[in-house]
């Protein structure tokens, strides 16, 4: 079985025009997320599904640079191009990140795995993300591919198809749903390490500064710990998070 890990990402933003390019530590935020995801033992392969528009050719140049695959598709049809790209590189197993999620921690994309093979056959969706426990921006999502590439066949409203995730999680009457949520010492639904805004850029930026250098690998209880102790996760606690409306926080 081949476990493969596609991040979605494109030069476009509303929010942070450029964001997966912008540089933390001399290196690309695009590069770091890769390079975090590839510390996990489970996943066999990276794949970048970026858009096939010009402006994100800089996109597949540094996924050719960083020897992970890239999948271009439509700007507005991810779901079309996470699918394309599970079909294109005969994804088994799928592990789907964002490319504003700059903090992966490759013990928990391992434990999320371990747990899906665990319990082979019960589930069809296994996700960290449907109720906020994790800090945002550390969620892990696993599901077989060929789940999605049936549903992209079958899905022709053109507005629903800038979603992934919401095509399955959003039919728990369908497929076999379950949200692993943080043990307490993970617990940090107020820590916010996704990018979207500057704010968020700057958290994540001294995240990295601080540990990066001597501790490439540092876990995400570390982040925790450092956020506590400094108060870093202050700086963006404000911020509106349009993701809510997704979650299922109050149950």
């Amino acid at each position: 079985m081949k476990i493969t890990a596609t991040i979605q990402a494109r030069m476009g933003s509303s929010r942070l025009p450029g964001k997966i390019l912008r540089t933390i530590v001399g290196r690309p935020t695009l590069a770091l997320i890769v390079e975090r995801i590839q510390q996990s033992r489970l996943i066999d392969e990276v794949v970048i599904a970026t858009a096939d528009t010009p402006q994100n050719d800089v996109v597949e140049e540094l996924a050719q640079s960083l020897g992970v695959g890239c999948f271009r598709g439509s700007e507005d049809d991810v779901l079309g191009r996470v699918a394309g790209a599970l079909r294109a590189f005969n994804v088994d197993l799928h592990a789907e990140f964002q490319g504003d999620n700059l903090l992966p921690d490759g013990m928990l994309i391992d434990a999320v795995i371990g747990y899906y093979l665990k319990h082979a056959g019960e589930y069809d969706y296994v996700t960290t993300g449907l109720k906020t426990t994790y800090p945002p921006g550390a969620e892990v999502t696993l599901y077989p591919a060929q789940l999605l590439i049936d549903i992209e066949q079958r899905v022709t409203d053109v507005a629903l198809r800038e979603h992934v995730g919401p095509h399955i999680y959003q039919h728990p009457e369908r497929y076999r749903i379950c949200n692993l949520e943080a043990p307490l010492w993970l617990r940090r639904p107020d820590l916010h390490l996704e990018i979207d805004t500057t704010e968020d850029f700057e958290v994540v930026r001294r995240v990295y500064e601080h540990f990066y250098p001597t501790n490439p690998g540092f876990s995400l209880a570390e982040v925790i710990e450092f956020a506590d102790r400094t108060g870093v996760g202050d700086l963006n606690k404000d911020v509106e998070r349009r993701w809510r409306a997704f979650r299922h926080d109050d149950e």
